[in-house]
């Protein structure tokens, strides 16, 4: 019985030790991503009606973008490289509506700084 109660102890351990390690934004909804990068944009100052324009255009990217990883998975083809071309796809897309809503110092601010830090990290292998 002390066997079996250490060895589920260990397992449980682990499990929640290589949850944390993958990290948080690999299974947000694209609402929460939104959030996260609203929040991340204070720096623009954005007014009212462009914040709710740019919620708008950023709740559409981030379902996209969702949608298309959903079809890849399920047609069985994880081929990086067209998913690579719909997410820029995607961005560009993006990119062109915020464009038209926000001021040239904003876009720059969002391209160089902002959009950068949304993306996923991939921890780095020392080897």
């Amino acid at each position: 019985m002390k066997k079996q109660f250490f060895l589920f102890a260990a397992a449980l351990v682990f499990s929640v030790t290589s949850l944390m390690a993958q990290g948080g934004m690999q299974r947000q909804t694209p609402e929460e991503r939104t959030k996260t990068a609203i929040e991340k944009m204070a720096p623009l100052n954005l007014t009212a009606e462009t914040k709710a324009k740019t919620e708008v255009i950023l709740t559409e990217f981030f379902t996209a973008q969702q949608k298309a990883m959903q079809e890849m998975r399920a047609s069985g083809t994880m081929d990086r490289e067209a998913m690579m071309v719909k997410r820029k796809e995607l961005a560009e897309t993006r990119d062109g509506k915020l464009k038209l809503i926000f001021t040239q110092e904003q876009l720059k601010k969002w391209i160089d700084e902002i959009e950068p830090s949304l993306r996923p990290q991939r921890p780095q292998n020392n080897n």
